[in-house]
């Protein structure tokens, strides 16, 4: 019988956005009987809670952070290094840039120490390297020479691992373009598994029964500049007008939020947008909304319009990252232009004027991504990089 693999799994953060979530479905899905596991997490601790419910055993690594600071990032270096070198995994799954990139130095160190000289050093001769690309930070609004710089980080990870998921085609694309790094790249598909959603009513009362409006736009989303949320804001201060039976409920948490509260001040929508914050599993609340909205600057392949098809909720998102290979326009959802207010504007105003488009559009996607963005292949694939 041959032993467990045993993989370690470490990422930047330790909050629950969509490289988490990954995270989470991976290690706590994956075949007990195969594999051991073990996650490595930096700041937050929501990810670590959630998987010590699954029984799975988490590690802490304080001076990990997403932030950049000199100090704290050497202190992380090495912090990877004797994590590494202890738990003697035979796969290490990087997520998120940071870890990526320490986490990928340390194993190629930790390999080259072993084949110069095995003796210096306990256990497996060579560790194996997965990175996944999540979506790369040279896309998010920076000025020219910090883009160049972020690229150069992220083909030396994927030059320093074995293998790097991409999780869209987009995604896979835009870093197949950097010198020698193409064939290092394989293509898997976010995936997500059935959710039990509350209905309509008990998932308002629970995001607030306070907002009793009929009509409900939402998202999930963590309260950061890529998500764009101040381009919804501004989109729904017109369309509120026009439809005062609709407000606009966000979930989420994040540290623009007294940004985005100025700016619900200053469109007069305090009594319409409502910031009802993180909750957790928010996923199961979905059917509280009417329409369900996206308008990010920057995305990978976001769980989030996933989830909302699997609740047949009409979607209107940004035309970015890999959205257009889940969204097809007209057919299945709305795509809006990054940034483009009267295009979201135009989109809203049109879907909350016709029912019948909502149904047919949340059904259409709902079909497409239980047949194209399954849990079950994306876990299958994955679970073959680590075999092979």
């Amino acid at each position: 019988m041959n032993p467990k693999k045993k993989i370690l799994y470490i990422i930047t953060k330790g909050n629950f956005g969509g490289a988490q979530r990954y995270v989470f479905d991976l290690a706590s899905n994956i075949s007990k009987e195969d594999f051991d596991v073990t996650v490595a997490m930096g700041e937050g601790t929501v990810l670590s809670e959630k998987l010590k419910d699954k029984n799975i055993r988490t590690l802490c690594i304080p001076a990990l952070k997403r932030d950049l600071n000199v100090f704290s990032d050497i202190s992380a270096l090495f912090a990877l290094y004797s994590l590494i070198n202890h738990e003697q995994p035979d796969i290490v799954h990087l997520n998120s840039s940071k870890a990526g990139l320490l986490g990928a130095l340390n194993v190629r160190i930790l390999n080259l120490l072993k084949n110069k000289n095995p003796a210096l050093l306990e256990g497996r001769l060579k560790f194996k390297t997965i990175f996944t690309g999540h979506g790369w930070a040279f896309n998010e609004d920076r000025n020219l020479l910090s883009k160049a710089v972020l690229a150069i980080l992220h083909t030396t990870t994927i030059l320093l691992s074995h293998k790097t998921i991409a999780v869209s085609k987009k995604i896979a694309e835009q870093i197949s373009k950097f010198p020698f790094v193409k064939n290092k790249i394989i293509l898997i598909n976010n995936g997500t598994g059935p959710v039990e959603f509350l209905d309509k009513e008990a998932a308002r009362n629970e995001i607030g029964s306070f907002i009793q409006a009929p009509l409900w736009i939402g998202t999930t989303s963590e309260l950061h500049n890529t998500k764009g949320l101040d381009f919804l804001i501004k989109a729904f201060a017109s369309v509120s007008t026009a439809h005062p039976e609709a407000e606009l409920v966000i979930i989420g948490e994040g540290h623009e939020r007294k940004k985005l509260e100025a700016l619900i001040e200053e469109k007069n929508l305090t009594t319409k947008v409502h910031l009802v914050g993180f909750k957790p599993d928010a996923a199961r609340l979905l059917k509280a909304f009417d329409i369900f909205t996206l308008t990010s600057r920057s995305e990978g392949l976001p769980y989030s319009i996933l989830e909302a098809g699997l609740a047949e909720l009409p979607v209107i998102a940004s035309r970015v990252g890999g959205i257009p290979e889940v969204i097809e326009q007209k057919r299945n959802g709305v795509l809006v232009e990054v940034g483009n207010i009267s295009d979201i504007e135009y989109s809203l105003l049109e879907l909350l004027s016709n029912e019948m488009r909502r149904v047919t559009l949340g059904k259409a996607l709902k079909a497409d991504v239980e047949e194209k963005f399954s849990f079950q292949q994306m876990l299958e694939k994955t679970t073959a990089q680590y075999i092979n």
